[in-house]
């Protein structure tokens, strides 16, 4: 029997770039992280510029991870944006202006010696975390908040992506109709209001002054009343769009990660009450919602597991396998 070569998984957010290395066995081998400033490489930049860069990012880790493991055959990447299932090519990303119909895994293929793996990160996160954590209905809902706000689903212990890989694209649920504009085309999307971004938009609009998403979380532990109502809309907005769609996927577990999930402490005590008030009753006191504990490893792991699921490579242990709609 062959022996299983560890798996590679890219986790790319807006401002940083998360690598691991994998066994068979979902174990964390190695691990980097690195300032990766896409979103402002991709507001700065002309298009072109920018995906030369973005490349050269992706490449220089990569590489730097074959190095280390050079039995490596695969490497996965979660990307955020909308990416057909079928070709793997980037549709295009709300929160990365300027890319848009990329063939991001040719494009690196050309560049490493590896096959190469496009998917939503959020889809990622989703299986990774299902792959730490299993549940006893085989169904979990992530919800990524960076950046932007992810979604990913995962249904009888397979992650679905959807048919046109638009699946569980929370972020772009409209929670203020008519407010503000977002990168998708629409105003009023979640991600405007509960994001890392968002956060701080609220934050700017109350208290008129600019504070990041981890200032604004401290000022709020601290007592600070603007900060304190900052994540009370975040929370609320958050709130109103799982209820709705609760309604659709009567899904019983969440699990709530990306960068702003270091505040959910700040952020339960709104949040719980809020999807409380808006859930139909029947389904009251039946949806779970945590914080991740998979620290930063969620969104490695899935990616590394659905590129390994494409190419044959570092099967898992466990029977959990991607569901052949709107996935490898």
């Amino acid at each position: 029997m062959r022996t299983p070569v560890p798996c590679l998984g890219l986790d790319a957010g807006g401002t940083n770039l998360r690598t691991g290395i994998f066994d068979a066995h979902g174990e964390l081998l190695w691990h980097s992280r690195r300032q990766a400033d896409f979103s402002g490489i991709c507001r700065r930049e002309q298009p072109d510029v920018a995906l030369h860069q973005v490349l050269d990012i992706l490449e220089s880790v990569i590489r730097d991870a074959c190095v280390r493991f050079p039995q490596v055959t695969a490497a996965g990447i979660g990307f955020p944006g909308f990416i057909d299932p079928a070709t793997g090519i980037l549709i295009s990303s709300p929160n990365l202006p300027g890319l848009s119909q990329v063939d991001l895994p040719t494009l690196l293929q050309a560049r490493v010696p590896l096959s190469v793996f496009l998917g939503n990160d959020a889809q990622a996160a989703a299986y990774g975390e299902y792959c730490r954590q299993p549940t006893a209905s085989g169904a979990l809902l992530y919800v990524g908040l960076g950046t932007g706000v992810g979604g990913g689903l995962v249904l009888e212990g397979k992650p679905y992506g959807g048919v046109h890989g638009m699946a569980l694209e929370l972020g772009h649920l409209i929670v203020a109709p008519g407010g503000r504009a977002c990168g998708c085309g629409n105003q009023g999307c979640l991600e405007q209001y509960a994001s890392a971004t968002g956060l701080v938009r609220n934050y700017q609009a109350l208290a008129q002054r600019v504070a990041t998403a981890q200032e604004i979380a401290g000022l709020a532990a601290a007592g600070e009343e603007p900060a304190r109502e900052a994540l009370r809309q975040s929370a609320e907005a958050l709130a109103q769009a799982l209820a709705h769609v609760m309604k659709v996927l009567d899904v019983a577990d969440v699990v709530v990660g990306g960068g702003l999930s270091s505040a959910w402490p700040l952020l339960q005590p709104f949040f719980d009450p809020a999807l409380d008030s808006a859930l139909i009753p029947v389904l009251r006191g039946k949806i779970h919602v945590r914080a991740s504990t998979a620290q930063d490893e969620a969104g490695m792991l899935g990616a590394a597991r659905l590129a390994a699921a494409r190419t044959g490579a570092c099967r898992r242990a466990s029977s959990a396998t991607p569901a052949q709609t709107g996935q490898p």
